[in-house]
């Protein structure tokens, strides 16, 4: 049975039990539906959740979604005006996560979506914050990504995919004395420095989580002689980083961005690329047959170090002030069906936050596999660090040579004047 036929059969039985709990819920308005707005972030996804509304609208007469795709600013916007929307699915960064900090969304922890959320996904959301007593933030998709590999290149070279540091530098010295470039980098464009560069070598060497929890208690306390710090605890890892970016790629590395380096990887120019899933639609663009694979980039002597980047793709959410939360959770219910989340997360190859989700089945991401259920996971600095601090400049800057001591000493000090300058506020001041 085709994907969109077991869609259409599952919510044809779904409906039924959607409307009955969505009367319970809430009465017609006077002019017949009611209309629940949805905001969606992912702009590579739309095509996907417009037939989902579709088909949830045809599925019963009750609510009315009504998707808008306009983007973080709008939602922002929205909530200072006192108009947010009823139901958001977007990614979960340190905007976003302002309102769950400032309790400005409504409670989950009693729908049937929230008792089949994975566990460990719960500390990895409160790396953003919390609002105490409150399960704001449901995860729907997990982007889990990790060095990409060209298989072909590394069987000619009769490679193994290596777990360890030490392997790591023999892997690229065996590539290089035959020609080829080790990695493929793409350095004109920091965002890419950043979420793979940067992030990978921080989170293949130490606990990212444990870092983050001990940084945010030192407040305005950061530097050579705290308990932890950029250029204390990042340091090892950046100048391992830029061994590699400055001895391991291709020439043209500082001048090459992310589109001319999908294409120069998939025509064989480098076996290695620190890039997310995403890429793979851009790669199969040129080379639709190239065997791709994925593993940990190894930062250590040990493999249990070993870990993958992920990052909340997607997260529902309803506002606090949304004014139809009855439809809204009728259609958070909805989206959270096993067979639905499932589809969405396979044709975006995403990880499925729940316990009832199964594995995705496109081998590129096999090697990821172990780790996301392991919990051998991380989120990088490149998105915990507050957005006022240029991390992605930084992280460009270091790959192409900048002082590491320098940079690191400088995030430090940007660290502690954000600190100086957040205000303390409860959960009771922000509840009310």
């Amino acid at each position: 049975m085709s994907l969109g036929l077991r869609r259409a059969t599952r919510v044809a039985a779904a409906g039924i039990g959607v409307a009955v709990t969505a009367s319970l819920l809430a009465g017609c308005s006077a002019g017949g539906r009611e209309t629940v707005h949805f905001t969606f972030s992912k702009r590579e996804a739309i095509s996907f959740m417009t037939e989902v509304v579709d088909e949830f609208n045809a599925s019963q007469d009750e609510y009315e979604v009504v998707m808008d795709t306009s983007g973080p600013d709008v939602i922002a916007a929205s909530f200072v005006r006192g108009n947010p929307p009823d139901l958001m699915l977007a990614n979960y960064n340190q905007e976003v996560a302002r309102f769950v900090q400032r309790c400005a969304l409504t409670d989950l922890s009693e729908t049937e979506a929230a008792a089949d959320i994975r566990p460990e996904m719960q500390p990895l959301l409160d790396q953003y914050g919390v609002c105490e007593g409150r399960t704001t933030a449901l995860p729907y998709s997990v982007m889990a990504a990790s060095v990409i590999y060209n298989k072909e290149i590394f069987a000619e070279h009769d490679l193994e995919v290596p777990q360890t540091w030490s392997e790591l530098i023999e892997v690229c010295d065996t590539l290089q004395a035959a020609g080829v470039a080790p990695f493929y980098a793409t350095f004109a464009d920091a965002w890419t420095a950043n979420q793979g560069w940067f992030d990978y070598a921080i989170g293949g060497s130490l606990d990212v989580l444990d870092f983050y929890d001990q940084l945010a208690a030192q407040g305005t306390d950061v530097g050579p002689d705290s308990p932890v710090s950029f250029q204390k605890d990042f340091l090892e890892p950046i100048e391992k980083m830029q061994l590699l970016a400055s001895a391991y790629t291709q020439q043209n590395a500082s001048s090459r961005g992310y589109d001319a380096g999908n294409v120069a990887f998939a025509n064989g120019e480098g076996a290695m690329y620190l890039q997310g899933p995403w890429a793979f639609s851009e790669i199969a663009k040129t080379n639709p047959d190239l065997e791709l694979g994925t593993f940990p980039l190894p930062m250590t002597e040990d493999p249990a170090d070993l870990k993958v980047r992920v990052n909340m793709d997607l997260v529902t959410m309803i506002p606090e002030e949304a004014e139809n939360k009855e439809g809204a959770l009728a259609f958070l219910e909805h989206l959270f069906q096993p067979e639905l989340i499932q589809e969405y997360n396979e044709s975006q190859l995403g990880f499925v936050p729940t316990t009832t989700g199964d594995d995705p089945s496109d081998p590129r991401v096999e090697g990821m596999i172990g780790y996301y259920n392991e919990g051998a996971v991380y989120q990088g600095p490149g998105v915990l660090n507050p957005r006022a601090i240029p991390t992605e400049n930084y992280a460009q800057s270091l790959v192409l040579g900048a002082d590491a001591s320098s940079v690191l000493q400088t995030m430090d000090a940007d660290w502690a004047r954000l600190a100086f300058r957040q205000p303390a506020v409860s959960t009771e001041e922000t509840a009310e």
